[in-house]
């Protein structure tokens, strides 16, 4: 969990998930949407998949990024649990 609100800690990061619930983007199209080194992006995108909130998979010459949505639903019911009600 720790590496999660760590992960979710950096404007960058939201933002990168905020572009990826749209659709899968590889990591060159990721890096377009920003005014920063691809070295920095992939700094960022590295934290997202240690987190397990990005998924990564290679084609060809290209890695592609997914959110891993499964991480968001635990998120989730955990912060229910918290409050003491059930999802």
């Amino acid at each position: 969990m720790n590496k999660l609100f760590k992960a979710l800690d950096d404007p960058t990061r939201r933002k990168i998930l905020d572009i990826l619930k749209k659709s899968d983007l590889s990591a060159g199209e990721i890096v377009q949407q920003f005014s920063m080194t691809a070295a920095s992006i992939s700094h960022h995108l590295t934290v997202l998949k240690n987190a397990d909130l990005v998924l990564a998979e290679k084609r060809g010459q290209q890695v592609f990024y997914s959110l891993n949505t499964t991480v968001f639903q635990d998120l989730i019911e955990w912060i229910y649990s918290l409050k003491g009600e059930e999802k």
